[in-house]
């Protein structure tokens, strides 16, 4: 089981979690190469998420949805007491395990976690309840959600959006570059995906570069793409790429997933 990707070569294209992502891989013998897709920027560093969080204070608030835990805990931890008292007497909602962690991390409580993890599962769960007239604050993650809030307004909710990072392109440009000629030339057998901005500036690099056709082709025929839950498999499912999802949204399961298939798709079972 060691060595069970010995031979194969793994691209990976995230940022905070390549060394976790990479260690795995390679500890099963795999050759990994890396080419982060995008660059994660906190925007306290640039004064937004201020604005935001005087926004959220301004008036009371109905429903918060946390849609990470990553930027809920983030939020939390740069804007203080004020906020969490603020927040307390608000119906939340939690988009999977990681976020409610945050939110209970925080000293809040959910009143409902989405079992599937899906912003879709969110926000028919919103509706049924009901916005019209609620003030409703959505914590984002990179993906501004501008369907997911356009929904809510038309049903009468006051949609207060809440960026706590944004994604721009990455720090090492070159080796996201190379990671994207070695697709192309055949050289990478899985391309495991752990975020959407990820995914989608992977694509967007490649046709900026007049690299797109060629990309979309190695990727359609000749690469296992790996997405670890739905929210992330979202960019590859539009631009119609074949791709994996594993049963858990989590690393480990993503790992399991490429670790069983690439022999198997090798060996023709």
């Amino acid at each position: 089981m060691q060595d069970v990707l010995s031979g194969f070569t793994i691209g990976i294209t995230a940022e905070r979690k390549a060394e976790e992502l990479g260690n795995l891989l390679a500890r099963r013998g795999a050759r990994v190469l890396f080419g982060a897709a995008m660059h994660t920027v906190p925007l306290p560093d640039d004064g937004e998420l201020a604005a935001a969080t005087e926004a959220v204070l301004s008036a009371p608030v109905d429903f918060v949805v946390a849609i990470t835990g990553m930027g809920f805990k983030g939020w939390v931890e740069s804007s203080g007491e004020e906020l969490v008292r603020h927040l307390s007497g608000a119906r939340i909602v939690a988009r999977g395990a990681k976020a409610k962690g945050a939110v209970r991390g925080a000293g809040l409580r959910e009143e409902w976690t989405s079992p599937t993890e899906e912003s879709a599962e969110i926000l028919s769960y919103l509706l049924e309840r009901g916005v019209a007239g609620k003030r409703v604050v959505l914590q984002v993650h990179g993906d501004p959600m501008l369907e997911f809030r356009r929904r809510l307004s038309e049903a009468g909710g006051e949609v207060v959006p809440v960026t706590v990072y944004r994604w721009t392109d990455p720090v090492d440009l070159d080796a996201l570059d190379r990671l994207i000629d070695a697709v192309i030339a055949g050289e990478v057998d899985a391309l495991p995906f752990t975020s959407a901005p990820a995914a989608t500036n992977f694509l967007a690099r490649a046709d900026r570069t007049d690299r797109g056709e060629a990309l979309r082709k190695a990727l359609r025929d000749d690469v296992l793409i790996a997405c670890v839950g739905p929210v992330t498999a979202a960019p590859i499912a539009g631009a119609g790429l074949p791709h994996e999802i594993p049963d858990r949204a989590r690393t480990a399961a993503l790992v399991k997933l490429v670790t069983d298939e690439l022999p198997a798709r090798t060996s023709g079972a």
